[in-house]
C-alpha cells in the first residue's frame, strides 16, 4: 500500500469513527502518518476532557483504523 492510500485509508477509517464523536460533541482529525505505522491524531470539542478518551482512541480508533489499515501499529493523540 502507497503511503497515499494509506492516508486514505486512515481518513476512511476516521471518517467511519466521527459521527459516533461528534454525536457527544467532539470530533477528531488526522496529524500524521509515520514511518507507515504511526498514526497521530488529535480528539477535539469535548473528547479533549472526556474521562474515557483513552479507551475511545485504543479501542474505537485504533481498531477501526487498524481494519482500514492493518500495517498500522499505534494510533495516539496528540494535545
Amino acid at each position: 500500500m502507497s503511503t497515499e492510500e494509506l492516508k486514505l485509508n486512515v481518513e476512511k477509517a476516521l471518517d467511519e469513527i466521527r459521527p459516533f464523536l461528534q454525536s457527544d460533541g467532539g470530533d477528531i482529525s488526522l496529524l500524521s502518518i509515520e514511518d507507515d505505522k504511526l498514526v497521530k491524531v488529535q480528539l477535539q470539542g469535548a473528547c479533549i476532557s472526556c474521562s474515557v478518551n483513552q479507551m475511545t482512541l485504543k479501542s474505537g480508533v485504533e481498531m477501526t483504523i487498524k481494519k482500514y489499515a492493518p500495517q498500522i501499529e499505534q494510533v495516539i493523540n496528540v494535545e
